[in-house]
C-alpha cells in the first residue's frame, strides 16, 4: 500500500545496526574477487569450480537467536529478515556468495497474475517448515477451463516504491547507498505453474491421449508470460542481472558477454538472462519433451541476451534438444545424471551447473564424507568443463545447522583442489 512507512525508533536502531554491519562485510574485497570468477565462469573462461548454497531451511537454522527478529512493523520485519540472512550465510555458510555494497529498494511492481491459483491438500511432518507435500485439485480438464487462464496486468506503484525507498534512505544514510532495483531474473517455467492446475498424473497421460489439448494449455500460459514481459519491457521496470543475482537454478549472473542498455530505451531483455525448464518432463522421452515443452518456450528464449536451461529434470540424454536454444550458456546438471555422458555432451561449451543429493542432510547419520566423494567423482570427470556446484532443495538438517556449515567448508576446500 501506498503508505508512509512510520518506524520506532527502537526499530530503525535494530535495522541501523544490521545495515552498518552489512557495510563492513560489503566493504571486504574479497567479493571483488569472487565477482571476477563468477564472471570467468559464465564467460566460459572459468578459474576453478565455484560454490553457492541457496533454498536453506530458515526455520531450522537459528543459532544464538542470529535469526531472530527485533521488530515489529511488517515491512521492518521483512527487510530484518533479508538483512539477518544475508549476514548468517557469511558468517556461517558463504562458500562463494556476494554481498552487495548497496541496499536493493524493490520498486512496488503489482501483478494481477494468471488469473488461477493452485487449490491443494495439505499435509505436513513439521509445522515450521513451508516445504509440504501436496494433492493438487484438478482445475483445467476441457477446453473451455482455459479462459481461467488470463494474461496478466502489470502496474508499479510509485508512491509506494518512494515511502519505501524514504524509509530505507533514513536507516541507510551514511552506511550504504540504496538503489531502486526492478523486475530482475524472471523464473520462467510453464510446466511448473501447469502441473498445479491440470495433475501431474493427468498431465502425462494426455501427453498421449490429448497432446492437442496439453499444447493449447501450454500455449496459453507462454502467452501469458510474453504479455507479462511486455510490459515489463514497456513501462522500464526492468534491471540487470548480470551481478550477484541467481540466474535460473543455477549460480549468480555475473557476465561481460550481455550489451549494455541504451539511455533511452532502458533495461531490455537482450540485456538479461533468461530461463526455462520442464522439471516433471525427467521420464518423458526427448521427442515429447520437444513438442510439448520446449518449442513452446522458443519464442521466450530467444528474446534474452544468455539463457539457463533446467533444475531438477535429467537432461545429460537431451542436449541434441538443448543446442536449439538460442544464447544457450549454462545447464543445470541434476545428481541424477550418467556423469560420463553429461560431460561428454556438454565440454567447455556450457556451464555444468551441478546439483548435489541435499538427501543427505535429512539421514539420522551425517555422512560428510559420502558427500565429499560425490563431489570430487563429478569434479574428476568434469575437469575441463566450467563447473558451478550449486546446494539447493535443502528442505531439512535435522535442526542441525552445523551439517550445512560443515558441507560448505568441505566444498571449498574441495574445489581449490580443482583449479586450473
Amino acid at each position: 500500500m501506498a503508505e508512509e512507512i512510520r518506524l520506532a525508533p527502537q526499530e530503525k536502531e535494530v535495522l541501523r545496526g544490521l545495515v552498518a554491519e552489512l557495510a563492513r562485510v560489503a566493504a571486504l574485497p574479497v567479493h571483488r574477487e569472487k565477482a571476477e570468477l563468477w564472471q570467468r565462469l559464465n564467460d566460459l573462461e572459468s578459474s576453478r569450480p565455484m560454490v553457492w548454497i541457496n533454498e536453506i531451511p530458515w526455520h531450522e537454522m537459528n543459532v544464538g537467536d542470529e535469526l531472530t527478529l527485533r521488530t515489529e512493523h511488517p515491512w521492518a520485519r521483512d527487510w530484518e529478515t533479508t538483512l539477518r540472512r544475508t549476514l548468517y550465510q557469511w558468517r556461517h555458510l558463504p562458500a562463494d556468495m556476494i554481498v552487495s555494497d548497496f541496499i536493493e529498494c524493490p520498486l512496488a511492481i503489482e501483478s494481477t497474475d494468471f488469473g488461477i491459483i493452485e487449490d491443494v491438500d495439505v499435509a505436513k511432518t513439521d509445522e515450521a517448515n513451508p516445504i509440504v507435500s501436496r494433492h493438487f485439485n484438478i482445475q483445467i480438464r476441457q477446453p473451455e477451463d482455459l479462459d481461467k487462464i488470463k494474461m496478466p496486468r502489470i502496474t508499479h506503484n510509485l508512491a509506494a516504491t518512494e515511502f519505501r525507498c524514504a524509509a530505507m534512505s533514513e536507516i541507510c544514510q551514511g552506511l550504504l547507498p540504496v538503489r531502486r532495483v526492478g523486475q530482475t531474473h524472471i523464473w520462467y517455467t510453464p510446466w511448473d505453474y501447469l502441473i498445479r492446475w491440470y495433475g501431474v498424473t493427468e498431465a502425462m497421460l494426455d501427453l498421449h491421449d490429448r497432446p492437442d489439448f496439453v499444447d493449447a494449455c501450454v500455449q496459453r500460459l507462454a502467452s501469458a508470460w510474453m504479455t507479462e514481459l511486455d510490459q515489463f519491457a514497456e513501462q522500464n521496470l526492468l534491471s540487470f542481472d548480470s551481478n550477484n543475482t541467481r540466474i535460473g537454478s543455477g549460480g549468480y549472473g555475473y557476465t561481460k558477454a550481455l550489451p549494455a542498455a541504451a539511455a533511452a530505451t532502458g533495461v531490455q531483455p537482450r540485456q538479461m538472462w533468461g530461463c526455462s525448464n520442464a522439471q516433471i518432463f525427467s521420464g518423458v522421452s526427448p521427442e515429447m519433451h520437444w513438442e510439448h515443452a520446449l518449442r513452446h518456450d522458443l519464442p521466450w528464449l530467444a528474446r534474452w541476451g544468455l539463457n539457463y536451461y533446467g533444475c531438477c529434470e535429467a537432461l545429460d540424454f537431451k542436449m541434441d534438444l538443448l543446442r536449439r536454444i538460442p544464447n544457450l550458456r549454462k545447464i543445470s546438471m541434476n545428481y541424477r545424471i550418467k556423469v560420463n555422458r553429461a560431460v561428454q555432451n556438454v565440454q567447455d561449451q556450457y556451464v555444468f551447473s551441478y546439483k548435489p543429493n541435499p538427501a543427505f542432510f535429512a539421514e539420522d547419520n551425517f555422512r560428510l564424507h559420502e558427500m565429499r566423494a560425490e563431489l570430487r567423482t563429478v569434479l574428476e570427470r568434469a575437469r575441463g568443463c566450467h563447473v558451478e556446484l550449486i546446494m539447493k532443495d535443502i528442505s531439512t538438517v535435522r535442526y542441525q545447522p552445523q551439517r550445512l556449515w560443515e558441507w560448505a567448508q568441505m566444498a571449498m576446500e574441495l574445489v581449490e583442489e580443482f583449479k586450473r
